[in-house]
């Protein structure tokens, strides 16, 4: 669910596409006050929630993969984790916004 590292050839169109290289942008991870590793805009024990929510992929009786329907979460856990995501990519944006206009 979560974004990963993309492809060296799927970078390079990006930043075709985009006047700022895309190697340059902020990372997704930071370290708090305290030393520890979190997502932009989550705490410790946020991070930790979005981490263990993005590991388990909602499962039918049968064990295949269920989606969204209509791209809507239908479970708590899917609305939490999208909860969190969307705080942390705002927050994310926030920094990436810094960091190009500079």
């Amino acid at each position: 669910m979560f974004p990963g590292r993309r492809p060296r050839h799927l970078v390079a169109a990006i930043d075709e596409t985009m006047s700022f290289p895309i190697e340059k942008l902020p990372k997704r991870f930071g370290v708090d006050e305290d030393g520890n590793r979190v997502l932009i805009g989550l705490s410790i024990e946020e991070t930790f929630e979005f981490e263990t929510l993005d590991d388990l992929a909602p499962l039918d009786d049968e064990g295949g993969h269920l989606g969204w329907r209509d791209g809507v979460p239908i479970t708590s856990r899917e609305k939490r984790w999208l909860e969190l995501y969307r705080k942390h990519n705002e927050a994310w944006k926030t920094r990436v916004a810094k960091t190009v206009s500079r």
